[in-house]
């Protein structure tokens, strides 16, 4: 099978190599040259503009975007339209927000462009050993790319599947990753107490490594941040800042929209945003009620 890859980041560079490793034509597309050559090298084909790139191939064609959720998906989106035709096929393998995505696929479908939506998680280790993928769209559709999706997965009868219609791939790993917020806070919380038991002088990646095997807290996760710690068990040089992609936010919208309680993902998210608080004003006032009512010490600055 053929198509055209849209964005050679890490993760879609990754992408054209597996496809290619798999047997597929591989056409990619990104606007830095480097990126180009980079797959080229991986036996890839490059184009250096959306519309050479739908020119390279055969109808019925399909493009596969690797592009940034929000303004970026949405121009892509509009001038893929434009360049595409009846019968065509559109996938989002990105992080787009599952709302968005049904806005862009109602665009497609007027003009007869099939539209699919493919929540992936791997990251950097996709290429290796396969991607999860969360397919929303038409049935007819998606069992036609059932060759690029077995291709891309760790086994083609494992690790994806077809969740439902247009926009639930995108939702499924919308929770997906807001899953991954609470499982990545309860391992960095429960490491955060062993470290500060100096007494026992505990080995944090020596329990990690015990957990590994047996435990019921097992987990890929785990197997990474064992990892992490054999590397580093100090953290030095890791500033306490951490970064979110978004998604964990729509989870908490939407578990706010459908009335169900998720504290968990939710603090988990607020003790993101927390880290990045250098200098927090909230609890420097904190600490100025404490004086206020009871007389508590203030620590200066």
């Amino acid at each position: 099978m053929e198509l055209g890859m849209i964005g050679l980041g890490r993760m879609g560079a990754n992408m054209t190599e597996r496809l290619v490793k798999g047997g597929h034509r591989v056409v990619g597309f990104d606007p830095k040259p480097e990126a180009r050559a980079s797959v080229e090298d991986k036996g890839a084909e490059s184009a250096n503009s959306l519309p050479s790139l739908v020119a390279s191939l055969k109808a019925p064609r399909t493009v596969w975007m690797m592009v940034p959720a929000g303004s970026i998906t949405d121009s892509t989106v509009t001038a893929l339209l434009s360049l595409l035709a009846a019968g065509d096929v559109l996938v989002d393998g990105g992080n787009s927000n599952y709302k968005d995505t049904l806005r862009r696929s109602n665009g497609a479908a007027e003009k007869k462009i099939g539209y699919i939506d493919c929540g992936t998680s791997g990251g950097v280790w996709g290429l290796t050993e396969g991607y999860s993928m969360m397919v929303g769209g038409d049935e007819a559709v998606v069992e036609w790319l059932k060759p690029v999706f077995e291709t891309l997965a760790p086994a083609p009868t494992r690790g994806w599947g077809r969740v439902g219609p247009v926009g639930s791939g995108h939702f499924a790993k919308m929770i997906h990753n807001g899953i991954e917020y609470g499982l990545m806070q309860a391992y960095a919380e429960g490491f955060s107490i062993l470290q500060h038991k100096r007494e026992f002088g505990l080995d944090l990646h020596q329990i990690a490594e015990i957990w590994r095997y047996g435990s019921v807290v097992r987990s890929w996760l785990l197997d990474l941040t064992a990892d992490a710690l054999a590397r580093n068990p100090t953290m030095d040089g890791i500033a306490p800042y951490v970064a979110d992609s978004g998604e964990g936010r729509w989870t908490v919208a939407e578990a706010i929209d459908l009335d169900v309680p998720a504290p968990v993902i939710t603090l988990s998210l607020l003790e993101r945003l927390r880290s990045r608080d250098a200098n927090s004003y909230s609890d420097k006032l904190l600490a100025a009620m404490r004086n206020e009512f009871g007389g508590h010490a203030i620590k200066k600055e």
